[in-house]
């Protein structure tokens, strides 16, 4: 597992698969006005939890990107159930596909689990914010599903 980021460092660039089988870069658009992504790392489409901070995420997207984000999730699914879970949750943001979690772990967003007594190695929860230089502004890691946007914008300053 690669350590955490922190605030400051370079966020590692990336190109991964989108639900149509498109490639989206880090690098690559950076859209909104500030040029910042957020990126949040999910571990599986179309789970309670995973449901809820996508279609938390898809409701404040337009605060997101007034503000100058882009959205981008990252989960280890595989296009096909991305696709379904976007079309199902009609979510207008990209999802992607990072199936050898290798953008995970670059993230530090790829470790030790423990669930029910059992340890095993899988995605943790997080969100990093990168400005347009490329650098970390914004680590979060081990964030609740439910909740975790609302504090996302508050942290960002976005509350109305």
């Amino acid at each position: 597992m690669a350590d955490r980021l922190l605030t400051g460092d370079i966020a590692p660039d990336f190109t991964l698969k989108d639900a149509s089988g498109q490639d989206v870069s880090l690098a690559a658009g950076n859209g909104g006005s500030n040029g910042s992504t957020i990126i949040y790392f999910y571990p599986a489409a179309s789970t309670p939890g995973c449901t809820k901070q996508a279609c938390d995420f898809r409701d404040s997207l337009a605060s997101f990107t007034s503000a100058g984000y882009r959205v981008l999730g990252v989960s280890p699914d595989p296009v096909r159930k991305l696709a379904a879970f976007t079309a199902h949750e009609a979510l207008t943001f990209p999802v992607l596909s990072d199936e050898d979690h290798a953008v995970a772990e670059a993230y530090g967003a790829w470790g030790e689990k423990k669930n029910y007594g059992k340890t095993y190695q899988g995605l943790i929860r997080s969100t990093i914010v990168v400005d347009a230089g490329g650098k970390v502004v914004l680590a979060q890691y081990n964030v609740r599903a439910t909740g975790h946007v609302a504090k996302l914008r508050r942290d960002l300053n976005l509350d109305d």
